[in-house]
């Protein structure tokens, strides 16, 4: 069957097969060339077993890809697609040549008949509801995740996958019309069909055949000729990217610690730096070959955009556009790094490169696209820098990130976007002292006085003079009979609305019997203020200084009684995951899971019902961080007469207040506040109560509601609790103010459940 127009077909798909493959392992070997100019990562290679069961279930499973379900079924099938009907891509250069080629042994096989089929045919509906949803989301201007991506080359990869899944069905009917399959029709039941569509002609069968491999090649030529797509590459780099994702767990994402700061692949003695260290990310170079491989790796598919609190409260922080800038900027000035070219001894000036102005209504956010090309220009430009340096990263972007964790959580690759963001801060605090003027007062108070806020030592006894039982203070090691330390905190003991949480937790373990003990004024601040903003050296210093008092404290205590209970997620975080890295192995527990222990030990009964609407607003560092989503709920379920209702954005797709990554001490001003954000969401539910489960996320929400209700926008009625104050409601008798009727937040300093405060109706003031 094999006439001059196969051959002349079949001649131009193998020529162009060679130019194809020949370009794409140039890329390759290019792209390799480049990451391999990273800074070492050591912790990436184990263990082995680990990591390949979470490749293989996270990339095979889709489960990442699922937390958005439709989309993530439909990606599922174009994946599938592509790996599994490789083999029709074969079988096509067969039929190039000869109409009627056939794979060996499978050819004939009714279950590859069948899959080849089912198959192409759900990637052909799967990529055609990518296309849609892509049409649909991008008419969003900014609220489109799409927004800022390279839609150009989204287009030609859908349209690549369309073409080909269009062609695997069209050449087996056209075959089937044409009498060259011979199989009964069940073995190909939608190409049969189809083949009613088709005339009789085995040179059809070729041409399209031809048209599949040159789609494909076509594909693969440009890809080789674009380093950077993403939205192609990842189809091959995604899997190693999981695999050496930081934590190798199944469904673990970067979030939780932030890493120790490397440098040449070893940990920092901050004690006794090395003269070549360095400190953060300064350059593109300093970044890992982990990092690189990140920025490669982004499909640019804009799911951790779309959950970004900053992005959406207006502000120029997209961390999808962060990595592209990052992923750009690294493969522009990769002949510098890899020695194919030669830079100026120095720098440009970067205004002559300046191609695009800002918007008076908006500020940057891509600063790569300031200075796109390779040119001396993109060698010698500032990783951070504003419009007028040339800057990659405009530091209002960099300061704009809250360290929520909702893109790390959503990415379907595991790119570590807080991981890069805070390194670059590291640099900037470090060796720039670049950075928000009012963050400065928070780092000098923690270095100075040890607490944000610059008050005395003596003054975090004072919540404990307001209860009407001893709290014990430890003065060297514990007793044994002590069986947690209550870290307060710097929130929980300073600021008036934490210490009301701090008082109401003491009381309920009072209630159940829990021996426990504080530092009092011996305790200082986690340093995960310093830390997420940058101040790796406070960090340390901090860290080290609480290590030493807690190993005293637990002096002679073996694993399992060095139990820590704390009800400020950053302090449980850092005192939990961070600590360890320092020398501090602790059992560290959220008040919440300890007393939703109690409750259901029975140690805690609440037997009063409590007239309240609910809604929960899950903290970051609680939440995402930590994976704690189950004992606040479980506690506000067991209390009587709750009820409860979830805000849109919940769980792991909570949003933040607002306060993580040290914004607590920095002045919002670009954009809308996420706290009113995030209230505003609250309110919609026409809650009585917002409850949550940290004292950042107390502050924010109060701040906002004030706002509110001062504009005549929420009723006076509605409050702002932690979950173990409606707890402690509802331990107080029956019929007490705060329990059927609701009431105020407490103003007396002994009344923190709000018991004694007067009482409103439900869901307005009392006539």
């Amino acid at each position: 069957m094999t006439g001059p127009l196969q051959v002349v077909l079949g001649t131009i798909s193998v020529v162009f097969l060679i130019v194809a493959v020949v370009l794409a392992t140039r890329a390759v070997r290019a792209m390799i060339r480049i990451i391999r100019t990273g800074q070492p990562d050591g912790s990436r290679r184990g263990p082995f077993a680990e990591r390949i069961k979470a490749m293989l279930i996270e990339s095979l499973g889709h489960t990442r890809m699922l937390k958005w379900s439709t989309i993530g079924v439909a990606h599922w099938f174009v994946f599938v697609g592509f790996y599994g009907l490789f083999l029709t891509l074969v079988q096509a250069f067969g039929e190039i040549w000869n109409p009627g080629y056939e794979l060996p042994i499978l050819g004939n096989f009714f279950l590859w008949n069948w899959f080849v089929d089912l198959i192409g045919a759900l990637t052909v509906v799967g990529i055609l509801y990518l296309i849609y949803r892509r049409q649909k989301d991008r008419r969003g201007g900014r609220s489109s995740r799409f927004a800022g991506s390279n839609e150009g080359r989204g287009y030609f990869v859908e349209a690549v996958v369309l073409i080909i899944g269009i062609c695997i069905l069209s050449i087996r009917a056209a075959a089937i019309a044409s009498g060259l399959d011979e199989n009964p029709a069940w073995y190909h039941p939608i190409s049969s069909g189809l083949s009613h569509l088709f005339p009789s002609n085995p040179d059809l069968v070729s041409v399209i055949a031809f048209v599949k491999v040159v789609v494909s090649l076509i594909w693969l030529v440009v890809i080789a000729r674009i380093l950077n797509m993403g939205v192609a590459w990842h189809r091959f780099s995604a899997f190693f990217n999981i695999y050496f994702k930081r934590d190798p767990r199944n469904d673990a994402p970067a979030l939780g610690p932030l890493q120790p700061m490397m440098s040449n692949g070893e940990p920092i003695d901050f004690e006794d730096p090395g003269e070549d260290d360095v400190f953060g990310r300064g350059k593109i170079e300093d970044f890992t070959w982990k990092g690189m491989l990140d920025f490669t790796t982004c499909t640019e598919c804009g799911r951790c955009q779309s959950q970004c609190p900053a992005w959406n409260t207006g502000k120029p922080l997209s961390p999808k556009m962060v990595i592209m800038d990052l992923r750009d900027h690294l493969y522009a000035k990769a002949p510098y790094l890899t020695g194919v070219k030669k830079a100026s001894d120095d720098a440009p000036d970067f205004s002559e490169y300046s191609v695009l102005e800002p918007s008076d209504e908006q500020v940057w956010t891509s600063g790569y696209a300031r200075i796109p090309g390779t040119n001396d220009a993109q060698f010698h430009r500032p990783l951070v820098g504003t419009f007028e340096e040339g800057g990659v990263i405009d530091p209002d972007v960099l300061w704009s990130c809250t360290n929520c964790g909702a893109c790390v959580e959503q990415c379907p690759v595991d790119i570590e976007h807080i991981d890069h963001i805070d390194d670059m801060r590291r640099y900037q605090v470090l060796i720039e002292s670049s950075f928000p003027s009012e963050a400065g007062v928070m780092l000098r108070n923690l270095e100075n006085r040890g607490n944000p806020w610059g008050v005395q030592a003596s003054v975090r006894n004072d919540w404990m003079k307001e209860l009407d039982f001893e709290v014990t203070v430890a003065d060297g090691p514990l007793d044994y009979d002590i069986e947690y330390l209550f870290w307060v905190g710097c929130a929980g003991a300073i600021d008036d609305r934490a210490k009301r949480t701090t008082k109401a937790v003491a009381e309920l373990l009072h209630i159940a019997g829990v021996e426990f003990a504080v530092l009092g004024d011996g305790e200082t601040c986690s340093g995960d203020p310093a830390r997420r903003m940058g101040n790796e050296f406070v960090f340390q210093m901090l860290a080290q200084e609480n290590v030493e008092t807690l190993n005293g404290v637990f002096e002679g205590r073996v694993p399992g009684m060095r139990k820590i209970v704390t009800t400020c997620p950053h302090c449980f975080n850092a005192l939990g995951r961070e600590y360890p890295q320092v020398g501090g192995e602790y059992e560290v527990v959220h008040h919440t899971q300890l007393l939703n222990q109690l409750v259901e030990e029975g140690r805690l009964v609440p037997v009063t019902p409590v007239d309240r609407k609910v809604t929960y607003h899950d903290p970051c560092f609680l939440g995402r961080h930590n994976k704690v989503y189950t004992p606040p709920r479980e506690i506000l379920g067991a209390v009587e007469g709750l009820s409860t209702q979830e805000m849109h954005r919940c769980k792991d797709r909570g949003f933040c207040c607002g306060a993580g990554g040290a914004r607590m001490w920095m002045e919002e001003k670009i954009g809308k506040r996420i706290n009113a954000e995030r209230t505003e969401e609250a309110l919609a539910l026409d809650p009585d109560v917002i409850s949550t489960a940290c004292p950042f996320c107390i502050t924010m929400l109060s701040d906002a509601l004030n706002t509110k209700k001062q504009d005549g926008e929420a009723g006076e009625h509605v409050e702002v609790l932690d979950v173990s104050q409606i707890l402690l409601r509802s331990m107080a008798k029956v019929g007490a103010p705060g329990t059927e009727e609701g009431a105020e937040p407490g103003d007396a300093a002994d009344d923190v459940a709000g018991t004694q405060s007067a009482g409103t109706a439900h869901g307005g003031p009392q006539a």
